[in-house]
């Protein structure tokens, strides 16, 4: 028996916690989408998105605990490099327009 497995409370098993705390972060990753599409600046929506890559990299990671499939964990590690390269980028670009500073 695993960790996973082990019944915790009430016949729910870690693992069942585990999925629901993953559907926690996808409801609020869709609130987040909203600020992403509708930010009132060129900032918020990159930190917007940047909240959105991280909180994906969370529930790869939720999920990976959950189902017991450690090959979640690292899909969830590449995608937080590509997200954090991504953040750099976008700065970049939009210092070198101008917008952040």
């Amino acid at each position: 028996m695993t960790l996973v497995d082990a019944t915790v409370a009430a016949g729910y098993t870690v693992g069942d916690f585990l999925l629901l705390s993953a559907a926690g972060f996808t409801v609020l990753a869709i609130g987040m989408l909203y600020r992403a599409v509708k930010g009132p600046t060129m900032q918020d929506r990159v930190l917007a998105v940047n909240v959105l890559g991280t909180n994906t990299v969370v529930i790869l990671a939720i999920l990976s605990a959950a189902l017991e499939e450690p090959t979640f964990l690292d899909i969830a590690l590449v995608y937080a490099l590509l997200n954090f390269l991504m953040a750099i980028a976008i700065s970049k670009f939009t210092v070198e327009r101008g917008g952040v500073l």
